[in-house]
């Protein structure tokens, strides 16, 4: 796994040129987020034209997880207060601009999240393929009010990912608010990270409508989106041999006739 800010910028939204890139996927009042639709984008003004990168993500999850209000709340959505079946397969696109690290640039990258309601994905055999199709990463849910969905996550890893592909891995642990009454420990999450190597993010799915302040929501969905973001990049780079592994520069640094190398 990446170490958060080896490639992106994560605090570069609160800085005053992140301010006037990020106020173009916010309404005027700057309390909340603007919802795009998938033929929609910011508008920037000429001087403020970044790169936009896209990538299309699979939320898959067990029923009644919170799936849909996971992908509401990282879109700017509002979050539905009650639980009801995804009819079918919905999508959603987040806009999410950022800095990279490396090359001092500013980028724009464009999510496009997709949902499909588990008696669709049963009763219908072209929906999983549908989802997977050109799908650059597999976002698994679980709640933290619901063990089995957690201690079913390597069993949905291995229904949804096959050998061959080569999506990015990401976990979101809903109802973390809810902590208290948690049914996972925070040792299990932590080893489970660590034996997967695959993040596990948290989050809160729950609506703030007394917000006042840009960075209130962006805060919540900040390190998620970042952390996204950041591996998605990094495996793009490693693809076009732009950048070395994590392994490979663990090897490099331990070997004694590879170091004289890069001196």
């Amino acid at each position: 796994m990446l170490r958060p800010g080896s490639y992106i910028n994560w605090d570069w939204y609160k800085s005053h040129e992140g301010r006037e890139v990020i106020m173009s996927i916010m309404h005027r009042n700057m309390h909340r987020r603007k919802v795009f639709g998938l033929l929609e984008k910011p508008s920037l003004p000429p001087n403020l034209n970044p790169e936009e990168i896209r990538y299309k993500i699979f939320v898959s999850g067990r029923s009644g997880v919170g799936k849909t209000s996971t992908i509401a709340k990282l879109s700017g959505n509002e979050v539905p207060v009650t639980h009801s079946e995804t009819p079918g397969i919905q999508t959603s696109v987040v806009y999410w601009p950022t800095k990279l690290v490396q090359v001092d640039k500013v980028v724009m990258f464009r999510l496009e999240l997709w949902d499909a309601g588990e008696n669709a994905l049963k009763k219908f055999d072209h929906v999983m393929p549908a989802c997977k199709d050109h799908t650059d990463a597999v976002v698994f849910v679980f709640s933290f009010m619901d063990k089995a969905s957690f201690e079913d996550l390597p069993q949905q890893m291995s229904r949804i990912i096959e050998p061959t592909d080569d999506y990015v891995k990401f976990i979101i642990g809903t109802k973390y608010d809810l902590n208290p009454h948690s049914e996972i420990p925070q040792r299990e999450v932590v080893d489970f990270q660590q034996q997967w190597q695959i993040p596990v993010m948290r989050i809160r799915n729950l609506t703030d409508y007394q917000q006042t302040h840009l960075h209130t929501e962006l805060n919540e969905v900040a390190p998620i989106l970042n952390t996204i973001c950041e591996h998605l990049w990094y495996k793009d780079q490693l693809l076009a041999g732009k950048l070395a592994s994590n392994n490979d520069l663990n090897n490099l640094l331990n070997d004694p006739n590879a170091k004289s190398s890069l001196c």
